[in-house]
C-alpha cells in the first residue's frame, strides 16, 4: 500500500494525520507543498484543492483530516 501525504510545517490536521498513521503503524511518505512549489501543483492536480492535509492512499484521495475515511481507505 502506498501513502502520500500532501503538508505544510505548520498545519494542526497534518500533525493530527501523522499521528493517525503513527498510532495505526501506517508508513507514509510525506511531501511538503510549502517547501515546493511543484509538489502543490501536484497535490492541486490530484485534489482539486489547495488546503491540507491532501492524502493519497493508493489512487483514493482525501482531504483533511478524516479519521473515517482513512480507517476505510486502509482498511482497519
Amino acid at each position: 500500500m502506498k501513502v502520500i501525504i500532501y503538508t505544510t510545517k505548520d498545519c494542526p490536521f497534518c500533525k493530527r494525520t501523522k499521528e493517525f498513521f503513527k498510532e495505526h503503524n501506517i508508513k507514509y511518505s510525506e511531501k511538503d507543498v510549502g517547501k515546493d512549489e511543484k509538489v502543490a501543483e501536484e497535490m492541486i492536480k490530484l485534489s482539486g484543492h489547495h488546503g491540507v492535509p491532501v492524502i493519497d492512499i493508493d489512487g483514493k484521495i482525501i482531504v483533511g483530516f478524516d479519521e473515517e475515511k482513512l480507517k476505510g481507505a486502509l482498511k482497519l
